[in-house]
């Protein structure tokens, strides 16, 4: 994937019914997958899947499954399209709404949004084959064909970090709850940069995970770059990111692509389809199709087997996030990271080097999620098995 097809629009809209978790509430072949991870929780004697971890992690979801469901579907709770709250309305109705010019709007909507929370924003036009052409509701069962309000043709595409050390037990309960808190930290702060927006004068529709396909709105907005994993990896986070936008009529000057080596270093680095426990990342080079209905075929890049990968979410009952820890660009700030990322962004040519220094000082092993609860034995042993609803 070079620069100039790493925004290659596909030709036809992508329907939400195919996303691979959504697949699971009605194709028969992932049924059993779904219900294990969505529905079974099996406790185990072992740091990371005992039932402090699994409270610890569902703890982390608690307002994206109760004030959310940006998972779930679109438009709703505190990802609602319109509404502004009482104790806030005659400030909003009284007077015309806030002008100024574009560029200054775009960098007063940024400063809200690291305010609120974000650890990166940009701004992008919205290409209509980014949109979802159908919704599938996984509360009410619905298959229903989706639209944004005419005149929302810009989205602030907001960048949620997720938090590094967590991480680094993954698959547990522990790294899944740093993906659970980035979920409900997307909710929280997509709200309140569309009340931001809202309170203007302008229309602001805040999304989670629905809606529209946020890689390639994050990747035009400037956030980061494509990658063999099929997650955007940041300069500032690497991969280690939740993304959310919010979509809206409001004048705005848009961000552009800007890419610093990423894609070339995935060619040489591959170690997250050498670690990915299903072997769902390709290790070979990229193509325009992808290996089944869950992958949104027709740009050159390289396609994750969504089937693999749930598989074995299913398998294990607990998320994984493995290749996200495995990533190179999985580090926090620092001088020699910084310098690192320095090269890649200048020359291939330190990228074989770097890979081999990598795993020399021991990144992305995993760590026990042990030393996160003091290494202490918190818990005994649990029922082996309870049923749950995390829907």
């Amino acid at each position: 994937m070079n620069d100039a097809s790493a925004l290659s629009v596909p030709a036809t809209r992508f329907d939400q019914r195919n996303e691979i978790f959504k697949r699971s509430f009605w194709d028969e072949s992932l049924a059993e997958a779904g219900r294990r991870f969505y529905r079974e929780a099996v406790y185990q004697d072992r740091a990371g899947y005992r039932k402090i971890d699994y409270a610890l992690r569902n703890a982390s979801w608690d307002l994206e499954w109760s004030f959310g469901h940006g998972n779930a579907r679109s438009g709703d709770l505190l990802y609602a399209w319109e509404g502004i709250p009482e104790k806030a309305r005659h400030f909003v109705e009284a007077g015309a709404p806030v002008e100024l010019p574009p560029a200054e709007m775009s960098e007063a909507v940024k400063r809200a949004a690291r305010l609120f929370g974000a650890g990166a924003v940009g701004v992008t036009k919205v290409h209509p084959n980014w949109v979802y052409s159908h919704e599938f509701d996984v509360l009410e069962r619905e298959h229903r064909p989706l639209e944004l309000p005419e005149g929302c043709d810009h989205a602030v595409v907001l960048a949620i970090e997720m938090d590094y050390q967590a991480l680094r037990s993954a698959p547990s309960g522990v790294g899944g709850a740093a993906t659970g808190l980035g979920y409900s930290r997307m909710a929280a702060v997509a709200r309140l940069v569309a009340m931001f927006i809202r309170g203007l004068g302008y229309r602001a529709i805040p999304c989670g995970n629905d809606t529209a396909l946020s890689v390639p709105l994050a990747l035009s907005a400037g956030l980061g770059e494509w990658s063999r994993m099929g997650l955007m990896v940041t300069p500032e986070f690497g991969p280690r990111v939740r993304l959310c936008k919010v979509f809206t009529d409001l004048p705005l000057t848009a961000d552009g692509y800007r890419p610093f080596g990423v894609v070339d270093f995935c060619r040489t680095c591959k170690k997250c389809a050498a670690g990915c426990p299903s072997r769902a990342i390709p290790e070979g080079g990229m193509t325009t199709e992808g290996p089944n209905i869950s992958s949104h075929s027709g740009i050159e890049k390289w396609y994750v087997d969504g089937e693999r990968c749930f598989q074995y979410w299913g398998q294990n009952r607990m998320d994984c996030a493995v290749c996200i820890r495995v990533c190179p660009f999985n580090k926090p700030a620092g001088r020699i990271h910084g310098l690192a990322r320095g090269l890649i962004k200048r020359t291939a040519l330190a990228n074989r080097p770097l890979v081999w220094i990598d795993d020399a000082l021991g990144y992305g092993r995993r760590s026990s999620s042990a030393g996160f609860w003091g290494g202490s034995s918190l818990t005994g042993k649990s029922p082996p098995r309870v049923e749950v609803d995390r829907c």
